[in-house]
């Protein structure tokens, strides 16, 4: 387990909200457990967590069932389109939608498990190479194509900033994520309420620029094996 506790990050989520003049209760929190076992996720749980992340469907297929019932699980990695029907069976959450080939398929998933999904757009907002997302610049054509899509709620947008040991660095880029969907919702039309965005060590930042999802795992569960 990490040596910062529960409690610890609930007070800096609280701090931050302060800062930005934000209800805490517009932030929520997704304990990441991807490479940690059941054992740690029922730990948490029975500290008071119920959302859980994972980033592999073959992990999170293993995991889920031995983790105690009542959870929450959301997807917050990189899904192959072939992983759709699993996607839509485990999860009722998805952080990661990266392509539009990949919204009809979980469009299509979940009408056969008989579930409105709600989904995120992952937006590449730094433009690295090595990164997942939409680039800017389509997403608006996607938008525009989303109402066709009656099993999915697409309610917002999620980013990963490049990785720099300086909080602040990050803080550009949750901006720009910021003001790109107050201009896509004026123009689309969808409320686009949430933003997934932060992580443990960037959280604080995040939730100062607008977050409404917050992803966080060492900070909750240690370093990974």
């Amino acid at each position: 387990m990490s040596e910062v506790g529960l409690d610890e990050v609930r007070q800096r989520i609280a701090d931050a909200c302060a800062r930005a003049g934000r209800d805490v209760e517009e932030v929520k929190l997704v304990a990441v457990s991807k490479r940690h076992g059941p054992d740690a996720v029922r730990a948490l749980a029975e500290s008071g967590l119920d959302v859980f992340g994972e980033s592999r469907v073959q992990e999170a297929s293993q995991k889920i069932p031995l983790c105690p019932t009542g959870l929450t699980w959301h997807m917050i990695g990189h899904i192959q389109r072939n992983k759709a029907r699993d996607v839509a069976r485990l999860f009722s959450y998805v952080h990661s939608v990266d392509s539009l080939r990949l919204l009809e398929a979980l469009d299509s998933a979940a009408a056969e498990v008989g579930k409105t999904l709600p989904v995120l757009l992952e937006v590449n907002v730094s433009g690295e190479g090595s990164k997942f997302g939409f680039m800017p610049d389509d997403v608006p054509a996607v938008l525009e194509k989303c109402p066709s899509l009656v099993n999915l709620d697409v309610s917002g947008l999620m980013t990963i900033p490049p990785f720099t040991p300086e909080t602040e660095d990050a803080r550009p880029h949750f901006v720009r994520l910021r003001e790109w969907r107050d201009a896509w919702r004026a123009q689309s039309g969808f409320p686009l309420d949430e933003l997934s965005m932060g992580m443990s060590h960037d959280f604080e930042v995040a939730i100062e620029e607008g977050a409404t999802w917050i992803r966080l795992g060492t900070i909750l569960f240690g370093e990974r094996e």
